[in-house]
């Protein structure tokens, strides 16, 4: 197992605690050293969705997993039929990183009819609908209101000028990391007047769509000085717009983002960004260790949260040989 695996499956610590009632709702899960493991994946077009998906590879055998994995290629539709496709082939155990907040929520009502534990990974659903402890077991992931709060201290920190034009890329409409990632950086900017968020537009946590959604706000915001994305992809994309416009990243324009990547940490360590807060994919391990908490009766917390480490120009270097 790589040691990128091993110390995110340590760093996983728990929240909340289940209530009693809420806990005896959902489906059990026996003990047996073989379990039928679905993995619905939203998409493939990033490396942090492939590093995710290789990391439950990965964890497979050692885990007594016969892995069971789709690839919704960014459709929400195509993902809930992956879901109960799974259902329908008699899987042990669900972990579904939905898509969207609202539109997987029938299926994970599905799956807990079906008598399938469901834990939801790196993204979770609407908390109004569906709820950890009572429709599916718990949710396995960072706290992406704090990611975005954190990017936003940093950069009032480290800005050098005396007004701050901003230009926020957004993630997935609907996710639940684009509406907390803009939240947490929001919230924090709202409250200083020398801090102005002129444009927030999607980019999907795309590279490529979020270089097109910068080359039109450029057009509409030539004196942006710094750029805010919800993911490295879209910051690595802004970069390139940048450059083609003939800005300087790094320079006159503070980039600043959330996930991690190496091309973040190589973009930080050649001075195009700022910052760059973890948000990391190696599931896998942390995957594992709850579904065998649960399977062994413990309570499971409804939050299984993990700790992200923030990347700078004084630390880049010292991890990029462990980043995807």
């Amino acid at each position: 197992m790589k040691k990128s695996a091993i110390r995110f499956a340590a760093l996983a610590v728990g929240a909340l605690a289940v209530a009693g009632p809420a806990a005896a709702d959902l489906p059990p899960l026996e003990m047996k050293e073989r379990y039928k493991v679905g993995f619905p994946q939203m998409e493939s077009n990033n490396p942090w969705r492939i590093a995710e998906t290789k990391s439950f590879e990965d964890t497979a055998e050692g885990c007594g997993w016969d892995l069971v994995t789709t690839d919704a290629a960014g459709s929400a539709a195509k993902q809930v039929a992956d879901v109960d496709s799974m259902i329908a082939q008699g899987i042990d155990v669900l972990f579904l990183p939905p898509r969207e907040e609202k539109p997987l929520i029938p299926a994970v009502m599905r799956a807990r009819a079906a008598g399938i534990p469901t834990f939801l990974v790196d993204r979770s659903v609407d908390p109004n609908v569906a709820r950890a402890g009572e429709h599916y077991v718990a949710f396995l992931g960072s706290d992406f209101v704090d990611q975005g709060r954190r990017v936003a201290e940093w950069t009032l920190a480290n800005f050098e000028g005396e007004e701050g034009i901003i230009i926020e890329l957004e993630g997935t409409t609907g996710s639940s990391p684009a509406n907390d990632r803009r939240k947490g950086f929001d919230d924090v900017m709202a409250m200083h007047d020398n801090m102005t968020i002129v444009a927030s537009q999607t980019g999907d946590f795309s590279r490529d769509l979020g270089r097109q959604v910068m080359e039109t706000l450029l057009q509409a915001h030539p004196d942006v000085n710094i750029v805010y994305a919800h993911n490295d992809e879209m910051a690595i994309g802004a970069i390139q717009a940048l450059e083609l416009a003939g800005r300087k990243p790094g320079e006159d324009v503070l980039v600043v983002s959330i996930d991690g990547t190496r091309d973040a940490l190589q973009a930080i360590i050649d001075g195009k960004m700022g910052v760059t807060v973890e948000s990391s994919p190696f599931f896998g391990p942390l995957a594992c260790e709850t579904m065998k908490r649960y399977a062994n009766g413990e309570e499971i917390e409804p939050w299984v949260k993990v700790e992200d480490r923030i990347f700078t120009i004084e630390n880049a270097a010292d991890h990029i040989d462990e980043a995807y």
